[in-house]
């Protein structure tokens, strides 16, 4: 248990640092903004509670806030995530049963179905954090385009990372 925890940290700070100090600089006409800090939402646990899966996401979308001086986009955009998490979860039909000790990963339930739960979750996030940012209708149609681009490119750093560091063992 302690491990599990201790990895969950190093990947929050992980991906925080990478979030903050790389992928923010990533920018194309306003466009693709890949958002992968939600990579440790995802890969949260199936048994986490629910009230540490919001607190968790709280702190994660805090964590960005300040750093890019954002003014709470990404902590309501991380928290509206996690409060979707477990009804997602329900939505997406699975060949295998949730047992005690699986991850929502590629390696425990299959492409599909972990394709399916990321990109429901980051669309979510992705809708909230840019209508957020906007604030207005008038620019819809551009702001849902940067929502599509950007979180098809997130999806797809998402897809790597999923294949990079867990294997098909399911360890990790």
């Amino acid at each position: 248990m302690t491990s599990k925890v201790f990895i969950n940290i190093i990947r929050f700070l992980i991906l925080v640092f990478l979030q903050v100090f790389i992928l923010e600089n990533i920018n194309l006409r306003g466009y693709i903004n890949p958002y992968l800090y939600v990579y440790f939402i995802l890969l949260l646990p199936f048994e986490t509670p629910g009230w540490l899966l919001l607190i968790s996401s709280f702190v994660l979308g805090f964590s960005i806030d300040t750093f890019l001086g954002t003014m709470g986009i990404h902590t309501a955009s991380s928290v509206l995530m996690a409060f979707s998490r477990p009804l997602v979860i329900k939505a997406i039909p699975s060949r295998k049963d949730f047992e005690p000790g699986m991850k929502p990963s590629i390696s425990d339930l299959g492409f599909l179905w972990f394709f399916s739960y990321s990109l429901i979750l980051i669309l979510i996030h992705h809708l909230a954090l840019f209508y957020i940012e906007v604030f207005r209708f008038t620019d819809f149609f551009n702001t849902f385009l940067r929502v599509v681009i950007s979180s098809f490119f997130t999806l797809l750093l998402v897809i790597i990372a999923q294949y990079l560091f867990f294997k098909a063992s399911g360890k990790n």
